[in-house]
């Protein structure tokens, strides 16, 4: 269904694991403003509910997502630069770095086509895994832009910088195999593996200690961009933060112990 009163996003909480789903699959999934506001609101929905442990986002229909929606933004890009980057950039922008810095891990299940926007939300995921027959581009060479939702800066961190400006630049189609091969998905699976292996995935990570989960996710977030030297006083400050917890006494207790620990996430 994609119609103007179908959500845009859907939402299945099983267990300690939140489903969503990009939901315009007659547009493939293209990334409207509207689509990426409530990717948002159903994150902060997720943030704030302690039973929920780990996200899933996947795609309905054949894509994960095409990309931004071109023809919802192009009045902004024909408006000029400050439009275009207040109402087309920016929202874009906000998205990928939600993901990126949620506390609980976001895994991609890309189930077909990722390009464009749908490719850099993947490389905003924590993890990710891949269809058999997901395809992945950069194609906004291809309508004379650059990526606008944080591609020229995150693809060179998932795949390094001569692979990222040979995809950027020529806007190519690449199948699941090489993205993994690259190091912007995980693992490739069968098409119809796809959910309940991430789902299986993410019940495993919804089973660690939710608050070193999230000082782990952190610390590797803030240390990418940073020296070696801050990367490691973050990494310190992380572990300090964590040392008086609970489940870091838990878990130490029941390694020693020969026991499986009970976490309790706090």
């Amino acid at each position: 269904m994609d119609s103007g009163t179908a959500p845009q996003v859907l939402r299945e909480d099983r267990g300690p694991v939140a489903m969503l789903t990009l939901n315009r699959p007659r547009k493939l999934n293209a990334l409207s403003n509207e689509m990426i506001a409530a990717l948002m609101a159903a994150l902060d929905e997720i943030e704030l509910d302690r039973r929920l442990r780990a996200v899933v986002i996947t795609g309905a229909g054949r894509a994960f997502s095409a990309g931004a929606d071109i023809a919802a933004f192009q009045r902004h890009i024909e408006a000029g630069a400050p439009e275009a980057v207040v109402h087309f950039m920016r929202p874009g922008h906000q998205m990928t770095r939600r993901v990126e810095s949620f506390p609980k891990p976001i895994i991609g299940a890309v189930n077909g086509i990722a390009f464009g926007g749908g490719c850099e939300l993947i490389e905003a995921t924590h993890v990710a895994l891949a269809a058999e027959t997901a395809t992945f581009s950069k194609a906004e060479i291809n309508i004379g832009i650059i990526p606008t939702f944080g591609g020229t800066q995150r693809l060179p961190r998932n795949v390094g910088r001569k692979a990222a400006i040979e995809l950027i630049l020529t806007g190519r189609v690449f199948d699941a195999n090489e993205a993994a091969r690259l190091g912007l998905v995980n693992r490739v699976v069968t098409d119809a593996e796809l959910i309940s292996k991430t789902m299986a995935l993410a019940e495993d990570l919804a089973a660690k200690p939710p608050l070193t989960v999230a000082a782990a996710l952190a610390a590797v977030h803030r240390g990418m961009d940073s020296s070696i030297d801050d990367g490691l006083a973050i990494e310190e400050a992380a572990f300090a933060r964590i040392v008086p917890t609970v489940d870091a006494r838990e878990g130490v207790a029941a390694f020693v112990e020969k026991r499986q620990p009970t976490f309790r996430g706090v």
